[in-house]
């Protein structure tokens, strides 16, 4: 909420899990002890360029039992003799004050410590990508040996089933094809009897005819 105009802390959400709060750059004098109340687990709070004046004022974060980095830069407070000592004195819990701790070492920078903090966890993932926890490619050979023996049975069952149709459909057609010729022969031979049949008749009306011409010659 940097360079917004804000005056007062007030209205404040409660943000219990926050930990960086940017304040700068507005017009805060005062009532920082609503802080504590709604943001108890700040680390890091960033009130430069504000209008904080006095020692008093900033005695009310004694309450933010987590915060190690406060930033008053630009308030008129800095100019204060003694300030930094003051403040470390007032507010014991901090280690840096400004961007920079009581030896004058400066704070680590905030984006440096997230990348950290972001390769630790690229590092956990990397961890759990590297490969399939013990015992799971066990159970991926098992699984797929029971897959292939259940294929192998499937495909048994399928021959079997596929032998007996066969073996029914080659046995129906022998019969069909045994009748068939029965009916064959049976037919041919009526036929050929009826034939037989025939030529004895003309032979004998050929008989008949030729008596009948005898005695007409008579």
């Amino acid at each position: 909420m940097a360079n917004v105009e804000l005056s007062s802390l007030a209205r404040l959400p409660s943000l219990n899990k926050l930990r960086k709060l940017e304040l700068s750059d507005n017009i805060i004098s005062g009532g920082l002890e609503v802080l504590a109340e709604k943001c108890p687990n700040l680390t890091y709070l960033n009130l430069s360029g504000n209008k904080i004046k006095d020692l008093s004022t900033v005695e009310a974060l004694q309450n933010l039992k987590n915060l190690k980095s406060l930033d008053l830069f630009n308030c008129e407070i800095t100019n204060l003799e003694d300030y930094r000592e003051s403040i470390f004195e007032l507010l014991q819990q901090i280690t840096y004050l400004d961007g920079f701790d009581q030896e004058d070492n400066e704070a680590p920078d905030s984006e440096e410590e997230d990348d950290e903090d972001g390769d630790e966890d690229d590092e956990e993932e990397e961890e759990n990508e590297a490969g399939p926890p013990e015992g799971y490619e066990e159970e991926e050979e098992e699984e797929e040996d029971e897959d292939e023996d259940e294929d192998e049975d499937e495909d048994e069952a399928g021959s079997e089933l596929g032998e007996g149709e066969e073996e029914v459909g080659l046995s129906y057609l022998m019969k069909e094809e045994i009748q068939d010729e029965e009916d064959d022969d049976d037919y041919v031979e009526e036929g050929e009897e009826e034939e037989e049949e025939e030529e004895g008749l003309r032979g004998e009306k050929r008989k008949r005819d030729a008596e009948d011409d005898g005695e007409e010659d008579d």
